[in-house]
């Protein structure tokens, strides 16, 4: 009996190693090539995760940059409406006080004419002094409204701030095209005409 054992232990330790030499070399059993399936399929799933993060990346740059460009667009807009409305509040107040300006010119016309009449008629010195006192407030409030007199007489006739009332002969050629007298003062308001000089020019 005992010899049968052995013989049969024997047989099986042969069977063993015939098996073992038939596998080849690099033959894996098959939980290491579970493990192997399992390594490369993590690595799979960790690349095409990394693929994912950067394409999300990009499409949250290219968003990104997206919203720069329009938020300096509309900055740039805001500046320009800006801009826009301050310029026409200033107008409308530059227009204002035109209008309140012209109005006044009337005004310093009559002081103009009184204190002709009253040089030529030897008025009260008293009288005329006070009334070049009114008349001298009146013309440094319009001085420093930026109103200034338009010097017409012995200049070129220039139709941007002159208005020909009429045309005479003018007592020499150097008189020629050019105001020979100024029947009512023109005033710039800053760079614009506030109103035209009122002119004769020689013919």
């Amino acid at each position: 009996m005992k010899l049968r054992r052995k013989k049969k232990k024997m047989e099986q330790k042969r069977e063993d190693i015939e098996l073992k030499s038939n596998q080849p070399e690099n033959a894996t059993t098959p939980t290491e090539a579970t493990k192997e399936e399992a390594t490369e399929n993590t690595a799979e799933n960790e690349a095409k995760a990394e693929e994912s993060a950067e394409d999300k990346i990009a499409a949250l740059e290219k968003e990104l940059e997206e919203e720069k460009k329009n938020y300096l667009f509309l900055a740039a807009d805001f500046q320009n409406y800006r801009k826009r409305t301050l310029q026409e509040k200033q107008d409308l107040i530059k227009d204002g006080a035109r209008d309140a300006l012209l109005r006044l010119l009337p005004v310093v016309d009559d002081f103009e004419r009184a204190l002709k009449a009253m040089e030529e008629s030897e008025a009260d010195g008293a009288m005329l002094q006070g009334v070049e006192l009114i008349y001298n407030k009146l013309m440094k409030y319009l001085k420093d409204e930026h109103v200034t007199a338009i010097d017409s007489t012995g200049k070129e006739f220039d139709v941007d701030v002159h208005d020909a009332v009429t045309t005479f002969p003018a007592p020499d050629e150097s008189q020629k095209g050019k105001v020979i007298d100024t029947v009512l003062t023109g005033y710039m308001l800053n760079d614009k005409v506030l109103r035209h000089a009122k002119v004769v020019v020689g013919q």
